[in-house]
């Protein structure tokens, strides 16, 4: 009880918020292509194409909405955009019934929905930041990592078995309500929030969202580890689709399996981020970094290999897991850094310029990876991945910084009182 109530009822209302949608967004884990392969017939291009578009799209749209959510208090922004998501993926399930699904209802859905998040997540490091002080913030990420990584294992073969009984869009439906359920509970939230900057009166968007990005690429500590995101993440995404089609296509797996297969390997994940606070306690914060960054690229250039049958599942069950493992460790304590490294006045344009430019460069690594399985299979599309997966490694922040703060620029803003600030000016 001890380690629990430090956090506050408060954060566990947010916590309860988290769990309710990761559970629903693990049963629905895939479903969009899943719906194009299985309902639309649509060809491995395609599934490829609607990952991208969506994050490319969503880029767009979410990158000027950054600098909106900065100064606008955060939970109303999060509440929106979970009934967003609610709404426009319970759209799926209903133009299926009247026989009206087409691919360009999956892109809009797919755009909707990944630009929300994006909303959703710039608004929601900063509300953890304010609500948990810096001493308890491993702790707090690591319970955010633990139930994510516990709805991804439950979750996609829940997803299968639903898919087998239901149909198609069965998942989509647990996913809307998910978020419906998240919304209600972050409503329940009741410290007050810390005022949001106020923007200056002479202010320009172009101006704020590249103050942002400078803030990022001018941190010595946060700026590789942005590039070697860029590069694995790139790297995994361009798997994504490939596997589906791999798995579901090539190995004749049926849903339950490939959920299954989804699933299982996060256990490693819950492992990882249970491991997390005690090794850094241990080792320290950089190097848990530096070791799990290197362990989470040695396991994908093993999915190529993937032979048919039982084995099959085995091998790409045992692959996840070690990678997912390794990426839990890594999860909690880059998270906590980051949120140490920003400044309150950045916090949601920094995490709109991280999650846009991950979303872009894995959308480049999806349409490529595409292109490269329509010109010489899945399996080496799938190797080419695994081999950049691997090579993402080198970009790690393996140079030590020289001080401990970015030279950025001042914000034009001027920030309102918050908690936080005082809390962690000494990062």
């Amino acid at each position: 009880m001890g380690r629990r109530s430090v956090l506050g009822q408060d954060f566990r209302r947010l916590w309860a918020a988290y769990a309710v949608s990761a559970a629903g967004s693990a049963v629905g884990m895939g479903a969009l292509p899943l719906i194009a392969l299985l309902v639309l017939d649509s060809s491995p291009f395609q599934v490829s194409v609607l990952a991208a578009l969506s994050a490319v799209a969503s880029g767009v749209i979410a990158l000027p909405l950054g600098v909106h959510i900065e100064h606008r208090y955060k939970r109303p922004v999060m509440v929106t955009a979970d009934l967003v998501r609610c709404a426009v993926l319970a759209s799926i399930p209903a133009a299926m019934a009247f026989d009206r699904l087409t691919f360009t209802h999956l892109c809009v859905v797919g755009v909707v929905q990944t630009a929300a998040s994006v909303a959703f997540d710039a608004a929601s490091g900063a509300q953890v930041k304010a609500l948990v002080v810096p001493e308890h913030r491993l702790r707090a990420n690591s319970l955010f990592e633990t139930t994510n990584w516990i709805c991804v294992s439950a979750g996609p073969p829940v997803g299968g078995l639903l898919i087998g009984a239901l149909g198609a869009a069965a998942t989509t439906v647990v996913d809307a309500l998910s978020f419906l359920g998240s919304a209600l509970s972050i409503r329940r939230v009741e410290q007050p929030e810390p005022a949001p900057p106020t923007r200056a009166a002479d202010s320009h968007l172009g101006r704020d969202i590249a103050a942002g990005w400078r803030y990022l690429l001018r941190h010595p500590g946060l700026r590789p580890l942005f590039f070697n995101a860029l590069l694995f993440g790139g790297s995994i995404m361009m798997t994504s689709p490939l596997m589906a089609v791999l798995m579901l296509n090539d190995l004749g797996l049926a849903p339950w399996q490939y959920g299954l297969a989804l699933g299982l390997p996060c256990l490693g994940g819950v492992l990882g981020s249970r491991l997390a606070p005690p090794l850094t306690r241990r080792l320290g914060q950089r190097r848990v970094l530096l070791l799990s960054g290197v362990a989470r690229t040695l396991w994908t250039v093993l999915l190529p290999l993937t032979p048919s049958g039982a084995l099959g599942v085995c091998v790409i069950v045992a692959a996840d897991f070690g990678l997912l493992l390794s990426a839990g460790v890594f999860g909690p304590s880059f998270t906590t850094y980051r949120m140490a490294a920003t400044s309150d006045a950045f916090m949601s344009r920094v995490g709109t310029s991280w999650s846009v430019g991950s979303k872009s460069c894995q959308a480049v690594f999806m349409i490529a990876g595409g292109l490269i399985a329509s010109a010489t299979g899945v399996r080496g599309a799938l190797l080419i991945a695994g081999l950049l997966c691997m090579a993402s490694a080198l970009l790690l922040p393996w140079r030590e910084p020289r001080t401990a703060t970015a030279p950025v620029p001042p914000p034009a803003t001027t920030a309102g009182p918050s908690p936080a600030a005082d809390a962690s000016s000494g990062h």
